[in-house]
This record gives C-alpha cells, sequence and structure tokens, in this order.
C-alpha cells in the first residue's frame, strides 16, 4: 500500500539536516570572528576551501577517483563561483558586525529561494513559500533596523552575498537530481580553493597556532555543513525548506551573548519571532496530512 507518509518522512529529513547545518554554520561564524581580529578577509576564504579538500582525501582513498567524476562540470564551476562570492561577503560582514546581524544578512537567502527555484528549477512556489518569504524578510528588517544603517556599504555587501547564497542552494538542488552531496561539496572546495589561492601569493604570512586552530576548525565546521545542507536539499524542494536557514539567526544570536555579552533589543526579538513563524510556515508539522492512498 502506498501512502503520502514517505514524501512526510523525507521533509522531515530535510529540516533536521538542514537544521544542523545552520547549527554548524553559525559556530563556523564563531571561528571566524576570532580569526579576522588578526586575519584578513582573503586568507580566511582560502583557508575554509583549502581545509574541505583534506576532508575528501578519505574519500579518496575509500571509493577511488572514480567516483568524482561528473558530467555537470559547469555546473559545479557556477555553483562555486558564486558560492565562493557570497563567501566573501558573508565573511566580511561576520568581521564587521555583531554575529547576529551578519548571519542576518547572509540567510536572508530563503527570501530569493522561491523565486529563483521558480525562474531556473521550475519549481511551484506556494503561498505558504511566499508567506513565509514575507515573515522572514519583515523579521531581517526588524533585526537589522533600517535607521542604524542597513542601506550602506555593509548592507549592500551582505544583502548581495544573499543572493548570491540563494543562487548557490538552488543550484545545489539541481546538482543533486545527478551528483552525490560529497561530489558536490568536493568540487565546491576544489574549485574555490583553486581561484582563493590567487590573492594568498601576496597576502600569505606565518601564522601563530592559535590562528590556524581558529582556521582549520572554521573549514571542518563549514565543509561538514555543506554536506548536511547539500543532503537536505536532496530530500526536498528548495523553496519548501529553504526558510529553516533562519535558524542560524537564533544560533547566532546565542553565541553572540555567550562570547561577546551582545545582547538583542525588542527589535531584534520581534525579528526572531517572525523569522520562527517563517520556519513553522515550512514544516510539515503544521500541513495537513494527506489522506491515505489505495493501491
Amino acid at each position: 500500500m502506498m501512502t503520502a507518509s514517505t514524501p512526510q518522512h523525507d521533509l522531515i529529513k530535510a529540516i533536521g539536516l538542514l537544521t544542523l547545518s545552520a547549527f554548524l554554520f553559525s559556530l563556523m561564524g564563531v571561528c571566524i570572528r576570532y580569526a579576522s581580529h588578526t586575519v584578513d578577509n582573503a586568507t580566511i576564504v582560502f583557508f575554509r576551501n583549502f581545509i574541505g579538500l583534506f576532508i575528501f582525501l578519505p574519500l579518496l582513498f575509500n571509493k577511488g577517483l572514480g567516483f568524482f567524476k561528473t558530467r555537470r562540470l559547469w555546473m559545479h564551476t557556477w555553483r562555486s563561483v558564486v558560492g565562493l562570492l557570497a563567501m566573501y561577503g558573508f565573511f566580511y560582514a561576520i568581521a564587521q558586525l555583531k554575529l547576529s546581524n551578519a548571519m542576518v544578512f547572509t540567510y536572508s537567502s530563503p527570501i530569493f529561494i522561491p523565486l529563483i527555484a521558480w525562474l531556473f528549477l521550475k519549481e511551484k512556489v506556494s503561498a505558504a513559500m511566499l508567506i513565509a518569504a514575507l515573515f522572514g524578510l519583515m523579521g531581517v528588517l526588524c533585526v537589522a533596523k533600517p535607521d542604524a544603517g542597513l542601506f550602506n556599504h555593509l548592507s549592500i555587501i551582505g544583502l548581495g552575498a544573499s543572493f548570491l547564497a540563494a543562487m548557490a542552494f538552488v543550484t545545489v538542488r539541481a546538482l543533486t537530481q545527478t551528483e552525490p552531496p560529497e561530489r558536490i561539496v568536493f568540487y565546491f572546495c576544489l574549485i574555490g580553493t583553486l581561484i582563493s589561492v590567487i590573492p594568498m601569493f601576496w597576502l600569505w604570512r606565518s601564522y601563530q597556532w592559535s590562528e590556524l586552530g581558529l582556521l582549520i576548525s572554521a573549514g571542518v565546521l563549514a565543509n561538514i555543513s555543506q554536506i548536511f545542507m547539500s543532503r537536505a536539499y536532496s530530500l526536498a524542494p528548495a523553496g519548501q525548506i529553504g526558510p529553516v536557514n533562519y535558524i542560524a539567526i537564533i544560533f547566532a544570536g546565542i553565541w553572540g551573548f555567550l562570547f561577546w555579552q551582545e545582547l538583542p533589543d525588542l527589535s531584534s526579538l520581534l525579528g526572531f519571532g517572525l523569522i520562527l513563524i517563517a520556519i513553522l510556515l515550512c514544516s510539515p508539522l503544521f500541513k495537513k496530512a494527506s489522506p491515505t492512498q489505495a493501491p
């Protein structure tokens, strides 16, 4: 007997994986925030990608080079380029803003995901997705506060990174139709390393052990987060689970309080509440179960 429980189970699993991905990504933000005190942005981006290559060495030995053969190199390249540009902007925002605010800019990407998914993947955009995106946008504005400098060069960089990240997420969704998550992340690290190594010919210096520890930790956390994220998008449409990314802002607010005593004001709390509503709107727990279908 065939039931509608399987798609809902996949959706629940995808939301769980994306939540775990956001948690690890917020921890990566903590490492980058500390590293940015003494390390420049381009070096942080390079290490984040370069460290990822070492994570895949055991996979190379176990599965062989054949596992990494692909017929979609052009799409991997596109995903890597837009993802790398988003990374430069995001890491710069982390260094210049409160951690929670930087996460707000980066994780406002779900606002753009339904539109991009509709344009490029022809995925249907439901009313719930549009409402979730609207609540998310309102939450972003409450946290970022336009009167506190939302429309300045930092916000342009942050929102630009957000749009590019949305394009990368949707591209990942398209890639997962034929590519396993490990291959997607591998090519992102490989192409990202080849591009981000170029500035290192001028910026390379000797690094302290504390700096290396933060850079390596950021790279490990980011790449494990990427694997979970890729797996999540292989289970559910980008437009449907995209708003779950907002939970990283909540995690970042917790780390900001614990490590830098950053306390949210009333406007920020309202924004977090709206972001939570955006997450719940895409949750299967708030959707009516479909009737069982007879064989």
